[in-house]
């Protein structure tokens, strides 16, 4: 390691982050489940394939337009679960409290996981609690683990990946990121932005068979979209092209993006799915994501490219093109 020194820069889902995990944690850890660094790893029990993933919240303000940490910490792991293709079946839930906290606020945010464990049908069945002094935790940080079971004959991957494929996102980007950093009432900000974290287990769950034509999937989180694509050519030889026009932005978060000189393919979403489809499916599972709540704004945005090799660009507006390079530091600190 080239620094010696952890920086917030490391816990931003992009360059550093991936440095970190691959030049120590997989130096240490390495093993065949490990190291695909999918949003959950796939393991066999007998006669099941079970999908196990692990996530930790830290997010700052603990409540946000939208949603809280309550709601997120359920929905972010059962969305790495979703994109695997696993029906989410049990969590647990380790909470880290700061000695002082509110007892009436802990159980707003227990009430919140518990309506949003309802809704998806995943039951919390373990956990751990501890305090800390105060000053060593900002509050309450929760740690939740995940296991679902894979049902059906979908096998995700990006070596399924092949030129011509089309990259589809279920709505707009960069809400979450915005609406956090406007809840951090200090800052003076007020976009009316509201945070798109969801579970994903309703929208994407009934599209998956085996013939679907989904070859790949994974949400857009920490690093946002940018990031997430250059995640997948990291792991294969093509390259994407992205078509601008057909990025969903609404025009708060390009409003709140311009005033903050941000660019709202590197900001945090907590309900969105990039799907990697066979070109000859993709009309027909957008016309099913569009039927959903959760996909009304659904687009295809892209496509892989032999030409492009492990680069991920983008077709602008104004007709030119530009090369889109994963995060590198941290833009938005604590949003999840």
């Amino acid at each position: 390691m080239a620094e010696d020194k952890i920086l917030l820069g490391h816990g931003s889902g992009g360059r550093l982050m991936h440095d970190l995990i691959e030049k120590l944690l997989l130096k240490y850890f390495k093993n065949p489940y490990l190291e695909k660094l999918t949003d959950a790893a796939v393991v066999g029990l007998k006669n099941k394939k079970l999908a196990f993933s692990t996530d930790s919240f830290v997010v700052k303000p603990l409540f946000f337009p939208g949603g809280d940490i309550g709601k997120l910490v359920v929905a972010g792991t059962v969305n790495d679960l979703v994109m695997m293709a696993a029906k989410p079946l049990f969590l647990s839930c380790a909470m880290i409290i700061e000695e002082g906290f509110s007892v009436s606020v802990l159980e707003k945010i227990v009430r919140s996981m518990s309506e949003a464990a309802m809704d998806t049908r995943v039951q919390i069945i373990t956990g751990d609690l501890k305090v800390v002094e105060k000053g060593s935790c900002d509050g309450v940080f929760i740690n939740t683990t995940g296991i679902g079971e894979i049902a059906n004959s979908a096998e995700l991957s990006t070596d399924n990946i092949r030129a011509g494929d089309q990259i589809i996102i279920n709505g707009p980007i960069g809400q979450h990121g915005l609406a956090v950093l406007s809840a951090r009432k200090e800052l003076g900000f007020n976009f009316k932005i509201r945070s798109d974290c969801a579970a994903l287990s309703k929208l994407i769950l009934p599209l998956l068979d085996g013939n679907s034509g989904i070859k790949f999937m994974r949400d857009p989180t920490r690093g946002g979209l940018a990031t997430t694509l250059n995640e997948i050519t990291d792991r294969i030889k093509l390259g994407i092209m992205l078509d601008e026009e057909r990025i969903p932005v609404s025009q708060s978060v390009k409003a709140g993006c311009e005033i903050l000189g941000f660019d709202p393919l590197y900001i945090a979403n907590e309900g969105k799915a990039v799907l990697v489809v066979d070109k000859s499916k993709a009309k027909k599972i957008l016309a099913r994501l569009k039927k959903h709540p959760l996909g009304k704004y659904s687009q295809i945005i892209g496509e892989f490219r032999k030409d492009l090799k492990k680069k991920v660009c983008l077709k602008t507006s104004v007709g030119g093109v530009r090369i889109v390079d994963m995060l590198t530091s941290e833009i938005l600190p604590r949003i999840c």
